[in-house]
């Protein structure tokens, strides 16, 4: 059909042309039929690089000079997306067509999908008022929907398509042969416009889209190697599927130009949809949504009582067989949108500001029929009915509004229905099988029997017959796994059918698995059976139930088979069914006790017959079957009864409320033994019932009569014992209860239904217990009724919701059911006849949706998980000394405590009993630990599914569960040494691989630990650790530097070799940036590790960066989903940054930044080229882009090719002030731009091995070249005290202001007189940078400053003063600082609570010291000096609390205590008293582990007190260290920079 074009009429103009590859018939029209001096060709990159611009441009040279001579032709080409759909775009090309002079006879070519068309049709419409245009639509939805009827319109930050004109193009030109390009996902995203179309207007069309979908996915699902498609095999059908919607909405154009009425009728599907989409967008494609939204519409016309449940199940199927999401709740939809929720309160007030309403009235399009809307334009409708039709939770209202009488019919028999499609896909031929029940389980065996090829399928009658022509037996292996969701029916049925499967060339098997409820339910005795009879079939999970994987093939042999059947009659209808296709007759004989259900068995046999094989019943042996062997004959016609459960409930209504319902089509011939249900439980207990051949009429007594039932013995109607249940809830005799008995199967039913019931019943006052094979219900006066608090549970279970719904209506107050859409396993329609045939009044309801906004962790308790040796009992307590309030506890121990040693335990038993009581134990602390606990598990807690689900809950419960994990190879060293745990059955390597995607799945977060090799990295981990922890949780979230600041970018391919370096090159940086796309490897692990190793280094916040091609950087531009993949492992690694590049695709961006947590997320951008100027509209689109994504920090990169570019750089930032920016140019001539960036300006380092972009300084250069531009003020600093001289603070100081190109002095100002200090040196100084306060000034000082900080003022005494402006100054002291990070460093271990610490001297520096180990943790300060009476007016000014203790003797000292921490601040270069040193050798004796002593005095070298601890195996520390750390601290605190490489004095 390439020559072939298709024209349809609009608007009384043959301008729509529809055709395959047309271009030359496009450009031909365009140059003979409408004559210009400007030809326009407007398009999107995207087009561009498909090359689709080109051809059209080709084209146009190619004809011009014969057709149109002296015309000329213009391109101009915007950034793809939406996004870019706004005024600021739309501007731009409008100053493009006036800078190029173009006038009001200028045609322009809209070429590309909605967004292009909808925008350049507005242009159109308003450029010099109105200039003609052509669309020409490269998408299928642009095709069928945008392109057509002259909407156009741009997006505002307020909503889609608000600002806008009807303006029509001169013509519309389809060429299907753009499709070839179309991802995936558009394709089937422009299908949900065509199933819709159908749907309203055209049902032989909608039935030709049912018969094509499998064909379609197949063909488009085929990529070449450029990922384009080969549409040949469907060309007529695309073609068509076009042509039909274009012919739809052409016609309701022509009709309705202007949306007046008729037109509204193609929004079906979008009031709902726009709303879900204005909540999922970017991540939910507009079709998408209106799939959702068209299901949802077609289920409120059902729920009006307008639409069939056929109608409303067809149209779901269709949209589903496409690849269309039908739920909110889809698994892919969550997926991609990241469980966004979409709150029902916020779809109404989206519904409130569609263009169709009228006013506050909300107006929706409703179906009667598929082909046939309800009326001519779309309906009113109230929010009531919406809510119900948007909520999965319902509050039943009283029933006092019931009708007298009621007739229902209810939906087909889920139990016929299931073994008519069996047996007529056994069969040979056709069979028409009218009143089929649509739900759930149909659906699922339906789609076995095609995907086995059992049979073929359509549809009669508007959907309302199915047609399954079968293959006579001959089913066929399929290499795709059959979901059967939780039909317990159809996985039972076909697991027999799957013994008799025949392989194909490539699949010898088949695979039937179903959900979580699925995979826990019974099937072994019918997997025994078959077992015996020469099927080969194997669990693939758990013993005993699906998945389960059949060999195809082995068939049945046949002879006698033994079943035992007590659990469920389906296994030996199963077994009947199949057994005609056996190798020899079968006979059939159950064991084991008594069957259930006999009457099932029945109803199966009776089947049978109408399809030509007859079973006889052995006449010797009880419970014994024969079946010959034979072929099915498929009758011409099967009539499904109605389902005799499901009208129970219906019966029930009038027995519960004193009415009267009939059912027309159940009666006493029924196959169904639930028939029996009115005859056997409602009449003896006060019913009058009529019952004929063919229908059921009950009329109830008088409200509040009914009578409890001794004994009842409901065997063969198990199903309907919930519904006899809650009628006996109310059957009123204080001296009697209803037993009910012989329903033992219903314990393993899609929940344990007597356990349910039992459960539910008592939320409403009523009384049941469990019997061994039933329940007893002792009845309530239904006026005494509770009204269930948190609402009834259904279990996911259809049943449990129908029948307490009956009991709902009579309870004082609207009852809440859970999880109303269950009822769609056999009867969608519940609700509806509830609500429209017994005038019950429904409202829909919503559990309180969370907000997807980080939340901080508070109390709730923390889970560790990781592999053994992974640092989980080491790191636990540190989570817990950074969380105040927590405390630890180890799952392993617990176990120890519980059932001894572990690895004997493994040994009497086995590795699978001890993950079994793992998981007891683990459900056990979740439970009773659930706040202020850090859990820490054992190694494989995540190798069971039970341990898994735990741990899953616990994230969805909003606990952290963080993986801890080391590299491996140091795991694998330490393991192969521990003797204290059992040692792995598997390599440690196996193991690893085994669980790391289960530890992925299982965990929130993500922390890599490198091997540590010093105390300062250790110290330094944890310090990075309990960051993280802080973060994490909340309590510390990283704020943005609100001056001037910086990153350092690394540039190395690997950080491991260069460790060393990393502290030196990020001194003084705000933050480091690991530029990702520059590593050398890109997998999970490798990039787990370099943050680890930057966090042993460094504790500088991370920026996360991974940088594509097209930005600068080296990552494939398009490899989006290893891009998203590292972005969330950055997320779940807890990073402070991540860079998130702007031109990524939007639902990437908005996925990302929606999971960030307490991330901040940084929008960057690039130009590389200096062709985009900072007046282009890129720069402004970017940023609203960047608002919408809601970043935290926008960054923007030109490059400068004049130093002008520099100063429209500022005009830019001036303007825009939304958000903190940073803003650069590239380039030697934008290095000025670097010096002037406000914000964390990207800076490199002379030890890295290349700078990350052109013109990159480093930290230094910009100070320096900042002072020199008189950015920055030449600051004094000063030493103040007595004596001073041989300070080291000078050069300290002077070494940090080399180091970062400052311009500030050190200078000493002796003196010990305070008053002196401040009048000759800070009072009126506005030089002056700040103080250093020494001996003996540290008190004198406090009355001078304004402030002081709450460690000065705990100490009492300063060691710093800070100015603050307006002459005022804070008093801080750092020595505690000095002294902490000392100790840290050296390696000190301070446990709350335990700790025990010393402090040796009497002066102001052992406050410092008394505070520093009480901040630290310690439990208890002794305190010792030569003069003890000065310390007690230490211990008297802080505390009790501190519990400071006086060593003054021997007997001071408790003999049980063990020192952790000693810091000597006596001078060291002063003899010691006699008493003080035996006092001292006492103490320091008294050491624990890895015990650290600090020496104060930095003079001499080594002190007699650093001798004697160094002598008792103290690890000493330097004075040196600390004025170090303590002067670091004062030059972070006057300065903002924070040194962090390591300095000797």
């Amino acid at each position: 059909m390439s020559g072939l074009i298709e024209k349809v009429s609009i608007l009384r103009n043959d301008s729509i042309h529809v055709g395959y590859n047309m271009s030359s018939h496009i450009v031909d029209e365009i140059l003979t039929k409408k004559a210009s001096s400007t030809y326009v060709l407007i398009t999107d990159s995207n087009i561009v690089k498909m090359g689709h611009l080109q051809t059209f441009v080709d084209e146009f040279n190619r004809l011009i000079p014969s057709k149109r001579p002296g015309s000329r032709i213009l391109t101009y080409v915007v950034p793809p997306g939406e996004a870019n759909k706004n005024r600021a775009t739309k501007a731009a090309i409008e100053d493009y067509l006036l800078e190029k002079g173009c006038t009001r006879d200028t045609f322009i070519l809209a070429i590309g999908g909605g967004v292009i068309g909808d925008m350049i049709g507005y242009v159109a419409a308003t450029f010099m008022r109105g200039v003609r245009f052509v669309q020409i639509p490269t998408s299928l939805l642009a095709m069928v929907d945008s392109s057509i009827g002259g909407k156009t319109a741009i997006d505002t930050p307020l909503g889609k398509n608000f600002i806008g004109a009807f303006w029509q193009p001169d013509y519309v030109f389809v060429d299907v042969a753009f499709l070839e390009t179309l991802p995936e996902r558009e394709f089937i995203n422009g299908m949900a416009e065509v199933v819709k179309t159908a749907a309203i207007w055209n049902e032989q069309e909608f039935s030709r889209l049912e018969t094509y979908s499998k064909r379609f996915l197949k063909v488009i699902r085929d990529r070449r190697v450029d990922d384009s498609v080969d549409l040949t095999s469907l060309k007529e059908h695309i073609i068509k599927l076009v042509l039909e919607s274009i012919k739809v909405k052409a016609e309701v154009v022509t009709l309705d130009e202007r949306e007046g009425g008729l037109r509204n009728l193609l929004n079906f599907g979008h009031s709902i949809g726009h709303a879900i989409e204005a909540i999922l967008t970017p991540q939910a494609l507009h079709g998408e949504c209106v799939s959702i939204g068209a299901v949802l519409e077609a289920e409120l016309s059902r729920y009006l009582g307008i639409l069939s449940p056929v109608a409303v199940s067809r149209l779901y199927k269709c949209f589903a067989a496409y690849g269309l999401p039908v739920s909110i709740a889809d698994k892919l939809v969550q997926k991609r949108t990241n469980g966004k929720k979409c709150p029902v309160d916020v779809l109404l007030q989206k519904m409130a500001i569609d263009k169709k309403n009228d006013g506050s009235k909300k107006k929706v399009v409703l179906l009667s029929k598929i082909g046939k809307c309800y009326e001519p334009k779309a309906s009113y409708v109230n929010d009531e009915d919406l809510r119900f039709v948007l909520t999965d939770e319902v509050l039943v209202k009283d029933f006092n509004s019931a009708p007298s009488t009621a007739v229902v019919v209810p939906p087909g028999s889920k139990s016929i229905s299931n073994r008519a499609l069996i047996l007529a896909a056994l069969g040979k031929g056709e069979c028409k099988i009218k009143n089929l029940l649509h739900s759930d389980d149909t659906e699922h065996m339906l789609n076995a029997v095609a995907a086995l090829k059992g049979a073929d399928i359509s549809f009669d009658d508007n959907g309302e017959t199915v047609v399954v022509t079968g293959n006579g037996g001959n089913f066929t292996a399929t290499d795709a796994e059959i979901y059967l969701g939780n039909a317990g029916t159809a996985s039972r049925f076909l697991t027999s059918v799957a013994s008799i499967v025949k392989p194909d060339s490539n699949t010898t098997h088949v695979i039937l698995t179903g959900n979580a409820r699925m995979q826990e339910r019974p099937i072994g005795p019918l997997v025994d059976a078959l077992r015996t009879n020469g099927s080969d079939i194997e669990y693939l999970n758990r013993e005993g139930s699906l998945p389960l994987k059949i060999k195809s093939g082995n068939g049945l042999k046949g002879g006698r088979i033994e079943l035992a059947a007590t659990i469920s009659s389906q296994y030996v209808s199963s077994v009947l069914m199949c057994a005609p296709y056996a190798s020899e007759p079968v006979t059939l004989s159950l064991v084991g006790g008594k069957p259930i259900s006999l009457l099932y068995v029945d109803m199966t046999i009776a089947m049978m017959k109408s399809f030509g094989i007859e079973v006889t019943k052995s006449t010797t042996e009880p419970y014994t079957y024969h079946v010959p062997q034979g072929h099915y004959v498929n009758p011409a016609e099967y009539v499904i009864e109605s389902d005799a459960s499901s009208a129970t409930y219906p019966l029930a209504f009038a027995a519960m409320n004193g009415t009267q319902v009939t059912i027309p089509n159940i009666g006493s011939s029924s196959l169904q033994g639930d028939a029996r249900f009115a005859v056997d439980v409602l009449k003896p207990m006060g019913c009058k019932v009529e019952q004929t051949a063919t229908s059921t009429t009950v009329q109830g007594p008088t409200k509040g009569t009914l009578k409890p039932l001794p004994l009842v013995d409901m065997e063969p109607m198990t199903d309907a014992f919930l519904t006899a249940s809650v009628v006996a809830a109310i059957a009123n005799d204080t001296n009697q209860s209803t037993s009910i008995v012989g329903i033992s199967n219903q314990r393993v039913k899609e929940c344990n239904r007597i356990e349910a019931m039992i459960t539910q019943l008592a939320k409403f006052g009523v009384r049941a217990k469990e019997l061994e094979d039933g329940i007893e219900v002792f009845g309530i006066d239904y006026h005494h009724l509770k009204t269930p608090s948190d609402g009834v549970y259904t279990y996911d279970d259809h049943r449990v919701a129908m029948s307490l719904s009956l009991l709902a209506g009579l309870a004082e107050s609207p009852v809440l059911i859970q999880e109303r859409h269950c009822t769609g396993k056999t009867w969608p329609g519940w609700w509806d006849i509830l609500h429209t045939t017994f005038n019950v009044e429904l409202d829909g309801h919503e559990a309180v949706v969370e907000t997807t906004t980080a939340k901080a962790n508070e109390d709730k308790s923390i889970i560790v998980i990781g592999m053994r040796a992974a640092g989980k009992s080491t790191l636990s307590h540190v989570i817990a000394q950074t969380l105040k309030g927590f405390k630890v506890v180890d799952l392993d121990d617990v176990f120890v405590e519980k059932y001894g040693d572990i690895r004997e335990f493994i040994k009497e038993n086995s590795w699978e009993l001890f993950r079994e009581k793992e998981a007891m134990i683990a459900k056990e602390a979740f439970k009773n630990y659930s706040k202020n606990t850090v859990i820490s598990t054992g190694g494989g807690i995540v190798e069971t599914e039970a341990s898994r689900k735990l741990l899953k809950q616990q994230m969805k419960d909003g606990h952290i569960v963080l993986h801890l994990h080391r590299d491996i190879e140091e795991t694998v060293v330490f393991l192969s040494q521990d003797k204290t745990r059992p040692a792995y059955v598997d390599e440690i390597n196996q193991v690893w691989e085994r669980r790391k995607n289960l530890y992925k799945e299982c965990s929130n977060y993500f922390f890599f630990s490198p091997h540590c090799q010093t105390e300062r990295e250790f110290f330094t981990l944890k310090k990075t650790f309990s960051k993280f922890i802080n973060r994490i949780t909340g309590g510390a979230v990283p704020s943005i530097p609100n001056g001037r600041s910086a990153f350092v970018c690394l540039t190395y391919e690997d950080l491991a070799p260069v460790s060393s370096k990393l502290t030196r090159v990020t001194n003084g940086c705000d933050a480091v940036e690991l530029r990702v796309d520059l590593l050398k490897q890109h997998d999970s692990h490798f990039i787990s590790n370099q943050i680890g190793i930057l966090r042993n280094q460094t504790s500088v916040p991370i920026l996360f960066t991974i940088r594509t091609k097209s930005q600068g950087g080296r990552f494939p531009d398009d490899s989006y989903e290893d891009i998203e993949r590292l972005l969330n492992l950055a997320i779940k690694l807890g990073v402070e940054y991540v860079d998130l590049e702007l031109s990524l695709p939007e639902s990437l961006l908005d996925s990302v930044a929606s999971k960030r947590q307490f991330t901040k997320i940084i929008g960057s951008h690039h130009d590389f080229s200096g062709t985009v100027k900072w007046n282009n509209v890129e720069w402004e689109n970017k940023y609203l882009l960047a608002l919408k994504l809601n970043v935290d920090i926008i960054k923007f990169v030109g490059t400068a090719t004049s130093l002008n570019d520099n100063w429209e750089l500022e005009h830019f930032r001036s303007l825009h002030t939304d958000k903190p920016f940073i803003g650069i140019n590239m380039g030697p001539l934008g290095k000025v731009s670097r010096v002037f960036n406000t914000i964390l300006t990207p800076v490199t380092h002379k030890d890295l091995p290349s700078s990350a972009a052109p013109g990159q300084l480093t930290l230094k250069e910009i100070n320096e070249y900042f002072g020199q531009f008189g950015g920055s003020s030449r600051k004094k600093f000063y030493i103040v005290g007595k004596p001073i001289s041989h300070s080291k603070s000078p050069e300290l100081h002077k070494t940090f202001y080399d180091e970062f190109g400052l311009s500030h002095t050190f200078d000493k100002f002796e003196t010990d007189d305070a008053a002196k200090v401040f009048n000759d040196l800070v009072k009126g100084n506005d030089e002056l940078g700040g103080c250093a306060v020494t001996i003996p000034l540290k008190i004198d000082m406090l009355k001078y400053v304004n402030e002081l900080t709450d460690s000065a003022k705990s100490i009492g005494a300063l060691n710093t003063i800070i100015p603050i402006g307006d002459g005022r100054f804070i008093g801080d002291n750092t020595d505690w600082i000095g002294i902490r990070d000392s100790l840290h460093q050296a390696g000190c271990e301070i446990a709350p609570e335990s700790s025990v610490g010393l402090v040796v001297g009497g002066g102001g520096t052992s406050r410092a010291a008394v505070y520093a180990l009480h901040q630290m943790g310690c439990s208890k300060i002794y305190m010792l000096n030569r003069t003890p009476s000065k310390l007690s007016e230490i211990k008297n000014h802080f505390p009790s609390n501190y519990n400071i203790h006086i060593v003054d003797s021997l007997d001071a000292i408790d003999e049980d205590d063990k020192l952790d921490a000693a810091v000597s601040t006596v001078p060291g270069d002063k003899p010691l008293d006699d008493q003080l040193i035996s006092l001292l050798k006492k103490l320091l004796e008294k050491k624990r582990g890895h015990a650290v002593l600090l020496e104060a005095a930095y003079k001499p070298r080594e002190t007699p007190i650093m001798a004697l601890a160094f002598s008792r195996g103290w690890k000493v520390v330097p004075g040196s260290k600390m004025l170090v750390n303590q002067g670091i601290e004062q030059f972070y605190k006057w300065t903002g920079y924070q040194f962090s490489s390591h300095i000797d004095l």
